[in-house]
């Protein structure tokens, strides 16, 4: 093809698209372009012609690097704008993670009692003997201070522990504040224990404590029953049995309806109608002179829960060991929504 044929398909051409563009730059600005042989036709021009000549051949491909570079821009342009502005094409689904379950019960249970004034405290998971047990009235003689139950750190001529529950919060609260005192202290606790699908080595409690001038055993059994309203139900009922724990006395078990079976009976009540949640009791006046408070003025109440138990319950976990594994399959479950 000569000149004038060439420069008329230029001003012809029609890109549309990334194709036709493509096919356009390989024909005229390739390795092997239609242009090269106008290049290669200089040596057969005449002298006198070939100034002229070349000039035209530079304009063609001149001309062709405009029009690509051109049609190039205006391709970006439009399917940018169709990326940004096409409102019809289908959205790709956001990768929302979740919540850890025990993340999901710790927020709930802090605002269930925030919501009646409680404040909240933390403390360190290494507590040394006073914290942990002496200040609790656990005497030197008693079973939770034994290797089987506890995890012991040795440090020189001290023995510490891995704390075994958030009661040695509490005890530091009492330390340090006098009456009235009205906080829960949620964290990770230890215990020497075979990790099986019910008990670990480490789980997670929420421990509550309420001291103040007139406090009785009425005042707990209400504030559990708003407890267990507010958490599973309001149709919830709840019911305290008997018990013992060295730092509280008296001392109760404490028991709500099966919210699965509406108190019918079912296999995870075992047919009771009831399933246990927590601990509580009086706070013992031995440990209340153990922390400063003088305890013919004062009174107070104590209660204790796993968070895994309370999880386990509201969402029908039968497993323990799944909220440490990290299962993507078992946590998913958890997303906004879903759980």
């Amino acid at each position: 093809m000569n000149i004038q044929e060439l420069a008329a398909e230029l001003e012809q051409v029609s890109i549309h698209d990334a194709q036709t563009l493509e096919q356009f730059r390989i024909r005229f600005l390739g390795s092997k372009n239609v242009l090269k042989d106008l290049y290669a036709a200089i040596k057969d021009i005449p002298n006198e012609e070939k100034r002229v000549y070349g000039q035209q051949v530079n304009g063609l491909k001149e001309r062709a690097e405009q029009i690509y570079l051109e049609a190039k821009t205006d391709l970006g342009q439009t399917q940018k704008s169709v990326n940004q502005d096409d409102w019809s094409k289908p959205s790709e689904d956001p990768k929302v993670g979740a919540h850890h379950p025990l993340s999901l019960i710790r927020k709930e249970i802090i605002s269930t009692f925030k919501r009646i004034g409680f404040e909240v405290s933390e403390g360190p998971e290494i507590e040394d003997d006073w914290h942990n047990f002496s200040a609790l009235n656990f005497p030197p003689e008693h079973p939770a201070r034994d290797m089987q139950d506890t995890f012991f750190i040795e440090k020189g001529a001290q023995e510490f522990a891995l704390r075994t529950h958030t009661s040695s919060v509490q005890v530091r609260v009492m330390e340090q504040q006098q009456p009235p005192i009205r906080t829960i202290s949620p964290g990770r606790v230890y215990r020497n224990e075979a990790i099986s699908a019910r008990a670990h080595c480490f789980f997670h409690q929420v421990e509550g404590l309420y001291i103040d001038r007139g406090v009785s055993f009425a005042d707990l059994k209400q504030t559990l029953l708003y407890f267990a309203q507010e958490l599973f139900g309001s149709q919830t009922q709840i019911r305290l049995r008997p018990s013992y724990f060295p730092f509280t006395e008296p001392s109760a078990e404490v028991d709500i309806s099966c919210t699965l079976c509406a108190s019918k009976g079912c296999n995870v009540c075992k047919y009771t109608g009831w399933l246990e949640i927590m601990g509580c009791g009086m706070v013992d006046p031995n440990v209340l002179e153990a922390c400063g408070i003088d305890a013919n003025q004062f009174t107070g109440f104590a209660f204790g829960m796993g968070l895994e138990r309370i999880a386990q319950l509201k969402y029908r976990v039968t497993d323990l060991r799944l909220y440490s594994e990290n299962d993507v399959r078992f946590l998913k479950q958890f997303k906004p929504g879903m759980a």
